[in-house]
């Protein structure tokens, strides 16, 4: 059977991370239209509103675009945390499944640290200050994963100054540990840094193939 001609009817949204755009997640984008995927790259306003809005508004105008085929989100970030916002409040009766790249599903050390610090909303957003690590951030609201996740962490740093403030390892701007989900089917550590990992050859093939399988190749 030809793999490409089965994947045409399937959807994949994309969403980038915190102060980031689309722009991000070409090279992901090319990859996965190349395999023959229906792709939506979509570029939301991160920095903008809250989580809660931006899961809204993003994931509800993107599903759209998806109407009756099967859908699957590859996600950067905090892109992951809106996804897990959005399936909280709805039920997406055709979704596939959900693959996360460096998600801070425990928050992340940096907004605990430097949330106070003068031009840090500024830079992050609401939104950025919804990710940290206490019992009333939104990760840590939001409950066990109830839907099919695969979660590639990463395990490399180009920023020694913020990764000094993450205990165990991390890539730069979230510890292995805290892209950790309860009910997460699958999940795998990858040399790569936090900022880039989306652009990742090696990341892209497991992407692939946790869509295809329905797991890492571990």
């Amino acid at each position: 059977m030809n793999d490409k001609n089965s994947l045409e009817n399937e959807c994949v949204i994309l969403l980038h991370g915190l102060a980031r755009s689309a722009h991000s997640m070409d090279k992901m984008a090319e990859r996965l239209t190349a395999q023959g995927y229906k792709v939506l790259n979509i570029d939301y306003p991160s920095r903008s509103y809250s989580i809660e809005q931006l899961a809204e508004k993003t994931i509800s105008d993107a599903l759209l675009q998806c109407e009756g085929m099967p859908v699957s989100f590859v996600t950067h970030s905090m892109g992951g945390i809106l996804v897990r916002q959005f399936l909280s409040n709805h039920t997406v009766k055709n979704l596939n499944k959900v693959v996360m790249l460096g998600p801070p599903n425990k928050g992340t050390e940096i907004v605990d640290k430097l949330s106070n610090i003068p031009g840090f909303h500024l830079v992050n957003g609401d939104a950025g200050m919804q990710l940290g690590t206490g019992a009333l951030s939104v990760p840590n609201q939001l409950g066990k994963a109830n839907f099919d996740v695969g979660i590639i962490a990463g395990t490399q740093s180009i920023n020694l100054i913020l990764s000094s403030l993450i205990p165990d390892t991390d890539d730069g701007k979230v510890s292995v540990e805290s892209t950790k989900v309860e009910g997460m089917n699958d999940h795998i550590e990858m040399p790569t840094t936090h900022v880039f990992m989306m652009r990742n050859d090696a990341v892209i093939e497991q992407v692939l193939h946790y869509l295809k399988q329905g797991k890492f190749e571990h």
